[in-house]
């Protein structure tokens, strides 16, 4: 009878934790109108692409060498297949590496 006692209040106070409103959701206005306008979207939207945009471009400056090497040796086929047996460091120097020293 205890034990049965015990499992009634555990699943009641279970009842009340989960099924309340919080308070939080009462804060957003998402509740009673979930749509934007699409002006504000679009805004939105627009900036977020030119912000996109902008990394990108700073992301391309700020590429480290070893990564500029990969990608010219992706673009070549026969140093790509060699870097993926002996990396990709080996496989620049060996296709592109050489071309710095000679001068004519």
């Amino acid at each position: 009878m205890r034990a049965l006692f015990i499992f009634a209040l555990l699943a009641i106070l279970a009842v009340v934790t989960f099924c309340s409103d919080s308070h939080e959701s009462y804060e957003s206005f998402e509740r009673y109108n979930p749509f934007v306008n699409r002006r504000k979207a679009n805004n939105f939207i627009g900036l977020q692409k030119k912000k996109a945009r902008e990394n990108e471009w700073i992301r391309e400056l700020r590429k480290s060498p070893k990564e500029r090497q990969r990608e010219i040796c992706e673009d070549h086929d026969l140093c790509e297949l060699y870097a993926m047996q002996h990396g990709y460091q080996k496989a620049y120097k060996r296709y592109f590496g050489q071309q710095r020293g000679r001068g004519k």
